[in-house]
């Protein structure tokens, strides 16, 4: 039987989920940031969540989901996800702003809803920015890729995730033509920068946002495509 939570509960535990897997722990300042809302708040929705056993809370270091948290959490995301293909793939919505939307229309959307859309969609492996969509039993598939900032000095690879959905940095990566399946070659890494070379054209992207892409090895691309 799936655990009911509110929808304030929801956007928690999928913001913890997603922070968790960036850095290992959700700080309640980073938690802050990503749900747009002031620390005190974020201190009393954890306290919930804790004595309803879905996160476990490490003083002085953050916040992890529980086994139950975790399982409540990718249940949204697989919400979140199929909401965002059905505002591209059905609706034309363009990939770099379907993300808030989709946090909105998540919520509307039943189990008996999303098992009609992924059917509608095809099933889809994965978002319109490259997350995997987890499966209806909680399964994650993700294949193997690294930051753009650590990507070697000009070797081709392609984008194969943007971790961070966020309409200003979206804009910023569209505006340069960087989305998933998208050939890149760094060649210079700077202090705080880097430049690159997107389908053949220059540009420079700041380190803060280049470690949003994910890329992988276009040896390791045509490698499988031989298979």
């Amino acid at each position: 039987m799936e655990v009911e939570v509110s929808h304030e509960a929801e956007e928690y535990l999928e913001a913890i989920y997603r922070l968790q897997k960036r850095r290992g722990i959700a700080k309640t300042t980073e938690l802050a940031s990503e749900l747009n809302v002031v620390p005190g708040s974020v201190t009393n929705t954890i306290r919930n969540l804790k004595k309803h056993g879905l996160v476990k809370h490490e003083p002085y270091r953050g916040v992890k989901l529980t086994a139950e948290g975790k399982k409540i959490a990718l249940r949204i995301l697989r919400r979140h996800r199929l909401a965002e293909r059905l505002l591209t793939d059905i609706l034309d919505a363009e990939w770099n702003s379907v993300h808030e939307d989709a946090c909105k229309l998540e919520h509307a959307l039943t189990k008996e809803v999303i098992t009609l859309l992924e059917k509608k969609l095809g099933y889809p492996k994965s978002c319109p920015h490259g997350n995997p969509i987890p499966s209806a039993n909680g399964k994650v598939e993700e294949e193997k890729c690294h930051p753009l900032t650590q990507a070697s000095i000009n070797k081709p690879c392609i984008v194969a995730r943007i971790i961070d959905e966020k309409r200003e940095k979206l804009l910023i990566l569209a505006s340069k033509g960087i989305k998933p399946d998208t050939a890149v070659r760094v060649v210079e890494r700077k202090p705080f920068s880097i430049v690159l070379y997107v389908a053949e054209k220059k540009c420079t992207l700041n380190s803060d946002v280049a470690s949003i892409v994910l890329v992988k090895s276009m040896e390791n691309e045509e490698h499988a495509a031989r298979k």
